[in-house]
């Protein structure tokens, strides 16, 4: 979904409320980096609550004590989105971040929470954890999501065309909880409970209606003695995970690589259908200075229904990774298939001395191949590139605020608000 999400009124709340108490809580400290590293990063000297304080003349909080990393950081703020399939949105969104061990052994776990309605009377809720036992030894992460929503649909493949999108409305709620422990240095394996249920599927409008008995949602569950007006998927996973990244909010060198199999049963809590999926996840990191300024990200991953049929909404499709990142410049769900393959590279840099301000730009390409259309991958392409901006929120955990452009091909083209990298 092309979105524009207020995230610095939500920073803002949060630093006006730090600073009205009389001893500000010390800032968790960051991960450390590793000892033959140490010295050669830049670490950023300044954020947005330094500059915030400066402006309001206030003094800098007490350096962070050994123990400060166990205490919670707590944060409620209001959020502003908007989206030209969602309209403006209002809501509010949480934070809750704590160390589990010392940072030089454990990563951070945080818990990210939001709940938004839109003018287009639509109500997302989201809560996303990622959390890391003492020295990393245990590692879990949860994806869970009530929407009452609407979204455009296109037909699978990537040669879609714009005329052919039918927007539709539903009910979606997501539950993905996936467990891992550490089996070697940075390599884990683990196991996962997977729930996502469509239901109350109807067409958005009266242009939507006409279209809807013909549409591609509409064609294909049909086919395949699916219910249109509700979906469910639900089963496990066996999942496998390295990661040698120097951090997770804002890496810098390492290797970050998953492969994911998940299998849907009919029947069970509801399934439509028997399904399987095996999906990718690769990332690199490369610095190309000495202290980390200029740096190279590149993603590759890969999502496909290798048996049986899924239903439509939950086949692969774009920007629906955990976080909605992937496919900047096309709206959500603007291309979809049964197999999916996405590229992208992201040259990152770090423009200010202080670390306050970065900038970014990036190309990215996916395909998709469909049984349905006789299109294979790499048959077409959907490439997009774009730029943004960055401004530095935490210094400690070096966490930016995002502002992202994106162009596509035919036309589309979509504006980013967030935190945290894209990947």
């Amino acid at each position: 979904m092309k979105r524009v999400s207020a995230a610095l009124l939500c920073m803002l709340g949060l630093s006006v409320g730090a600073s009205a108490q009389e001893q500000p809580e010390a800032p968790v400290p960051a991960p450390a980096q590793a000892p033959a590293e140490q010295g050669l990063v830049a670490e950023p000297t300044k954020d947005l609550f330094d500059l915030l304080r400066q402006l309001r003349n206030k003094p800098e909080p007490p350096p962070p004590g050994p123990e400060d990393y166990k205490r919670w950081m707590v944060a409620v703020a209001p959020v502003l989105t908007y989206g030209p399939t969602s309209g403006f949105g209002l809501g509010f969104a949480g934070n809750m971040a704590v160390y589990r061990g010392t940072p030089h052994t454990t990563r951070i776990s945080s818990i990210v929470a939001s709940v938004t309605a839109t003018t287009k009377e639509q109500v997302l809720v989201n809560a996303k954890i990622n959390s890391s036992a003492l020295d990393n030894r245990r590692h879990f992460e949860g994806d869970n999501r009530l929407y009452w929503t609407s979204q455009k649909t296109y037909g699978l493949g990537t040669g879609t065309t714009e005329d052919a999108a039918v927007d539709q409305k539903y009910d979606y709620f997501r539950f993905y909880e996936t467990y891992y422990t550490k089996i070697a240095r940075n390599t884990y394996l683990g196991a996962g409970f997977l729930y996502s249920d469509h239901r109350d599927v109807r067409p958005a409008d009266d242009e939507a209606e006409a279209a809807w008995p013909t549409s591609p949602y509409v064609t294909y569950s049909e086919k395949y003695g699916l219910d249109p007006e509700a979906q469910s998927s639900a089963g496990l996973s066996l999942n496998a995970l390295f990661d040698s990244r120097d951090g997770s909010i804002n890496p810098s060198r390492g290797v970050y690589a998953s492969l994911v199999y998940r299998a849907f049963f009919a029947g069970f809590l509801g399934g439509a259908t028997s399904w399987q999926q095996l999906s990718y996840d690769g990332r690199g990191y490369v610095r190309l200075s000495r202290d980390a300024r200029h740096k190279l990200a590149f993603w590759l991953s890969g999502d496909f229904v290798v048996a049986g049929r899924a239903p439509y909404l939950d086949l692969p499709a774009t920007g629906m990774d955990t976080y909605g990142r992937a496919g900047r410049g096309y709206p959500q769900g603007r291309f979809r298939g049964e197999r999916l393959v996405y590229g992208e590279a992201e040259y990152r840099w770090t423009a200010t001395q202080n670390g306050l301000v970065g900038m970014v730009a990036f190309l990215n390409a996916q395909t998709f191949g469909s049984e349905e259309t006789g299109e294979d991958l790499f048959d077409s392409f959907a490439p997009g590139a774009g730029f943004g901006l960055r401004l530095m929120l935490n210094k400690r955990s070096q966490t930016n605020l995002c502002l992202d452009i994106g162009w596509g091909k035919d036309g589309s083209r979509a504006v980013y608000f967030a935190v945290q990298e894209a990947f």
